[in-house]
């Protein structure tokens, strides 16, 4: 079978197993969506591109049409007025939307001629907003300028060419202080980095991180840690602030961007192909400084990472009280493959280091294939003797 094929199929069996932590599906039936944007009293908005629709999704009323047409609208964002902006890609444009729907484009030409198809954008402490603009739902015929840029637009409507090396640039965010600017470029899914200069330019090119040999990388969000979550193969990529994978959060479908959510900004909503998911990440920065991103030490398996790996991950888990613990890997046909741990532990997160590798001491290479961590612990402490059990998946992939 040819490694893509396999790749494929080791997803697909990856996905179908219904473990902890999986996404969770809140809304589908659409075309093909993006731009997920949270509006506290609202809730989700999301851009069906082909449906030429921006919907509201909330767990209390479900799914509702926000505005229709809507231009073919993509990436959405609030300027600092938190007034909407759309990238529309059906117009090519950029618009603000104001609150009674009236519409102003912000931009749609560049040296007298017509952009792209904006795509994505991302709005500055300053007001300023940057967008992307690759060639995606028009034809070589279509295109005015022959090239794909990243722009800014000012605080008084001038609209500033940044960067026009990439092939297709994307996803667009900054870093939390605002000191360097990520772009994804989709088709080699590649996320370059710049030093974001006086606010209002770009320098120092470089390459931050790769995200897949196969696939396409889309949308990403920094979080107050400097963690990069972004869209390509597999689902959901978490980088650190220097470019090493952290995670990956594994989603159904084609998974094209994601933002945060709810009252705290602690979920994350993932849009992918015809359908919206949500999830909890155990790695986020949307936390009070030093509290790593974790909730308070509680019984679970927490995301290993990196996630697919090759050949090691690291397995995390919390203990509310000291434990007799037992930690396993197997494979997919339950078939025992590894003890990392048996012994009793203290209260608190620990974390343990799986080698799939000839190294690992587990005598043997382990083949690519979708591998099961069982985490079964009996608390020794609290005035009662209680066992539980949890399981979490990961994919090898060499």
């Amino acid at each position: 079978m040819a490694r893509k094929q396999l790749c494929a199929a080791l997803v697909s069996m990856f996905l179908s197993i219904p473990l902890a932590g999986q996404v969770q599906k809140v809304a589908e039936g659409f075309q093909f969506v993006e731009g997920p944007l949270w509006k506290d009293g609202v809730g989700l908005l999301f851009s069906d591109i082909n449906g030429n629709t921006i919907y509201r999704w909330s767990q209390d009323s479900g799914v509702a049409v926000y505005l229709r047409p809507s231009g073919g609208s993509n990436g959405l964002a609030f300027d600092l007025q938190g007034r909407l902006l759309a990238a529309l890609q059906g117009n090519r444009q950029v618009v603000r939307i104001e609150q009674n729907g009236t519409r102003t484009v912000l931009a749609s030409l560049y040296q007298g001629k017509r952009l792209n198809s904006p795509n994505d954008l991302v709005v500055k402490s300053d007001g300023s907003i940057w967008f992307t603009d690759p060639p995606y739902g028009i034809s070589s015929s279509q295109e005015e300028l022959h090239f794909c840029g990243i722009y800014r637009i000012s605080t008084s409507g001038d609209l500033q060419l940044l960067d026009k090396t990439l092939t297709r640039p994307n996803g667009i965010a900054f870093s939390p202080d605002e000191a360097k600017l990520y772009v994804n470029d989709s088709e080699v899914r590649v996320i370059s980095a710049w030093d974001i200069v006086s606010d209002s330019t770009i320098a120092n090119k470089r390459s931050f991180a790769a995200i897949a040999p196969v696939g396409y990388a889309d949308g990403m969000k920094v979080d107050a840690a400097g963690n990069i979550f972004s869209a390509g193969p597999l689902g959901i990529w978490v980088f650190a602030p220097d470019g090493h994978v952290l995670d990956t959060i594994l989603v159904p479908g084609q998974t094209t961007n994601c933002n945060w959510g709810d009252s705290d900004r602690k979920t994350l909503y993932i849009t992918s192909g015809t359908a919206v998911y949500k999830t909890r990440p155990a790695i986020t920065g949307m936390h009070d400084p030093g509290n790593e991103g974790l909730i308070e030490p509680g019984f679970g398996l927490l995301e290993n990472f990196p996630n697919p790996f090759n050949p090691s991950t690291t397995i995390r888990y919390g203990l509310p009280r000291k434990s007799e613990v037992q930690l396993e890997v197997y494979n997919a046909l339950g078939q025992h493959a590894a003890l990392l741990v048996r012994g009793e532990q203290e209260a608190g997160y620990h974390e343990v280091k799986f080698d799939a590798g000839p190294n690992g001491g587990q005598g043997s290479r382990l083949a690519t294939g979708v591998y099961l961590c069982r985490l079964q612990a009996r608390q020794l402490e609290g005035g009662q003797s209680r066992e539980v059990i949890q399981t979490r998946k990961f994919l090898l992939l060499r």
